[in-house]
């Protein structure tokens, strides 16, 4: 069925809003397609996990596009957890079509970057991992992944020196550089690029450096990235129940 023949009927029910991130410094949006995430990718945070940070292969899992919150703000703790995790990273914006890149090339692809939080119900996630179960429920819930504006490629210059930072509160949780990765962003979109065809509007987390650790109701969480941009996020609710 082709896209005119389905606008020329009816919906039984009304389409979902896009995902929808502003662009710095315009008027202009980025829609979301799919958010995909690197794990591990900081040997520092492998540690801080119980695994070895080898060069292996990276490996990848997703969060659903509608769990966007764009330019974050107050955030209602999530249900279901009693240990909300934050990671900050470094977010990548694909703006062309890509299958099979070369690392070389991958810069091409990318639209623009910004700073993103990779929410986690870390107790959730405990239990799936002992169990050999999905991540889904501790990774895709609602309002897991805000996110700064996007900032694009040609003003993001020297990123590769660019420290990435979290603060609750006012006091340091998390310090890295994008140096640090143990995959680079062209590795990590090559790689991904070999088990998807990459799409306009996909946004690739990059992964996060150690340092994480919960989140409460109340807490005022600020994310910033040099030469990216900044984020913040407050929590409200009465912590998950």
């Amino acid at each position: 069925m082709t896209d005119q023949t389905v606008a020329a009927r009816e919906l039984v029910i009304p389409p979902p809003p896009a995902a929808l991130i502003p662009v710095k410094d315009c008027d202009a949006f980025f829609p979301v397609r799919r958010i995909w995430c690197v794990g591990r990718n900081y040997a520092d945070h492998a540690r801080e996990m119980g695994a070895d940070p080898v060069r292996e292969p990276p490996f990848f899992f997703a969060k659903p596009s509608d769990a966007i919150v764009p330019r974050g703000g107050s955030i209602a703790y999530p249900v279901g957890t009693q240990r909300l995790h934050h990671e900050v990273e470094l977010a990548v914006a694909i703006g062309r079509c890509g299958r099979n890149i070369d690392p070389i090339e991958a810069e091409g692809y990318i639209f623009g970057y910004a700073v993103a939080l990779d929410m986690t119900r870390r107790d959730i996630q405990d239990v799936a991992k002992t169990t050999r179960r999905p991540w889904d429920m501790a990774k895709g819930f609602d309002q897991s992944c805000p996110i700064s504006e996007i900032q694009p490629r040609a003003a993001a210059e020297a990123l590769q020196t660019a420290a990435i930072s979290l603060f609750i509160n006012g006091q340091v949780r998390q310090q890295g550089a994008v140096h640090q990765m143990i995959w680079s962003v062209a590795e990590c979109l090559a790689a991904l690029s070999r088990l998807v065809e990459l799409q306009p509007g996909d946004i690739l987390l990059t992964g996060t450096p150690a340092g994480v650790g919960d989140v409460h109701p109340g807490d005022k969480l600020h994310a910033h990235c040099e030469r990216i941009g900044s984020l913040h996020v407050e929590y409200f609710g009465d912590g998950g129940r």
